[in-house]
């Protein structure tokens, strides 16, 4: 949407405080480009329905004391047009950012808004990958591309996100200058909110991005993303995530094999082999250990094994 197309759902002076309020989320808080655009975006379209739903082009003033059964109306717009519990929730959280920057200006209350609850989230489960196959999709034997280094590209990515739990976008965004400290056996990584951690990596992993880096035609800058598109751009995930598709059909493997279901056996595996929660939630990089704790979940069946194993009435 255009400046002048943005206009027609609000005045001058919103559309003003909306830009100071996408540079403050960009620069002091650090947050990924996907969640500002997305928040964006979802203001946007909270904009669109208080236009329709007050009869004019917002203005500060309406949203400086927002009552609950405004927002209550503008999830149930959102519902009627198939908005799923998630988008409805992390829209209410782009909307309450933006009302509680204005707050700090006083030119708002977020009184109204904080007492609207979220829907609740359905309950999802990660559905991970058997550890044999996760070796094998690492396997640049295994790669469907002909180009050997095309192949062990594909291969590496996959083993940095089975072997170390890195999200994809993290593994794309790898230098090798930082992947060089590698070779003491760790990775110190950027993830969310431009946070770093120490992840550990296994010599399979290290042995599988220098295979890579050997045979890449492509002079590789110390500073910028290793990982090289077949015309010597950055990689981008779209093209992983159409490797991996490939691969699922080779293998008969479910929809459900994605790049990022590779991090998620990366954990549940570690729980099954006797990892704790607080060292996961460390590897992960998650802020919460409540997101890590969803893994215990998933291992049901080491749960189970542990009941059969010390239960005194076995």
């Amino acid at each position: 949407m255009g400046t002048d197309e943005f206009l027609t759902i609000c005045n001058k002076e919103v559309a003003k405080k909306q830009g100071e309020w996408l540079e403050q989320l960009n620069s002091e808080r650090r947050l990924a480009q996907n969640t500002i655009e997305a928040y964006q975006r979802d203001l946007r379209q909270f904009l669109m329905f208080l236009t329709g739903y007050n009869g004019h082009p917002v203005k500060l003033e309406d949203l400086s004391d927002l009552r609950p059964v405004t927002m209550r109306s503008f999830l149930a717009d959102r519902r009627r047009q198939g908005a799923g519990a998630r988008t409805l929730g992390r829209g209410l959280a782009g909307i309450r950012s933006f009302i509680r920057f204005l707050e700090k200006s006083g030119l708002a209350s977020s009184a109204g808004i904080s007492a609207t609850r979220a829907p609740r989230q359905p309950k999802t489960l990660p559905k991970p990958i058997s550890a044999n196959i996760a070796v094998q999709l690492a396997d640049s034997s295994e790669q469907l591309n002909e180009e050997p280094w095309i192949a062990a590209r594909d291969a590496a990515v996959m083993a940095l996100l089975y072997g170390c739990g890195l999200r994809i976008g993290e593994a794309l965004a790898l230098t090798p200058a930082q992947f060089k400290t590698a070779e003491g056996g760790t990775l110190r990584v950027t993830g969310k909110g431009s946070k770093t951690r120490l992840v550990p990596v296994l010599p399979v992993v290290t042995e599988a991005v220098k295979s890579y880096v050997a045979l890449c035609p492509w002079s590789l800058d110390p500073t910028e993303p290793m990982f090289r598109g077949a015309k010597g751009g950055i990689l981008h995930r779209a093209i992983i995530e159409k490797s991996l598709s490939r691969l699922r059909g080779a293998l008969g493997l479910p929809d459900s094999a994605t790049p990022h279901a590779l991090r998620h056996s990366f954990a549940t595996h570690l729980l099954a082999n006797g990892g704790d929660l607080r060292t996961i939630q460390e590897l992960l990089g998650h802020a919460s250990l409540s997101t890590t704790q969803i893994y215990t979940e998933v291992d049901t069946s080491r749960l189970l094994d542990v009941y059969d194993k010390a239960h005194p009435r076995r």
